[in-house]
């Protein structure tokens, strides 16, 4: 299974990124999937979700009405569009294939991108 996780890279804060992550090796379409990130010195935090069909997600109050999660299953491919980018959302992020969009571990994950924000 490989989850591949790009878009990352330096923004200014208000500025806007989307990042992609392609997966392979699973049914993709059975695997609800989330976004997670890691910021220097702090815990991998959640950041959002979204079920298998698309229809349910779920944010982070921290990133909610700032990001929004999408996915295309013809593509084996989920996104994370963030918007209104602010120098704390500087992290590593991470996408995940997730047993629920309530689960905190992954089924598997990917390598992580990096998204720095400048003030």
């Amino acid at each position: 299974v490989q989850l591949q996780a790009s878009g990352g890279g330096l923004v200014r804060a208000g500025g806007s990124l989307t990042l992609s992550c392609a997966a392979s090796g699973l049914t993709f379409s059975h695997y609800n999937m989330g976004w997670f990130r890691q910021a220097p010195g702090k815990k991998r935090e959640f950041a959002a979700a979204i079920t298998w069909h698309g229809s349910t997600t779920r944010y982070a109050d921290s990133v909610k009405g700032r990001f929004t999660i999408s996915r295309d299953n013809a593509r084996n491919t989920v996104y994370l569009r963030m918007n209104s980018l602010k120098p704390e959302d500087t992290a590593v992020y991470y996408c995940a294939a997730l047993s629920s969009i309530f689960s905190d571990y992954g089924d598997y994950w990917g390598q992580g991108t990096l998204v720095t924000v400048s003030s």
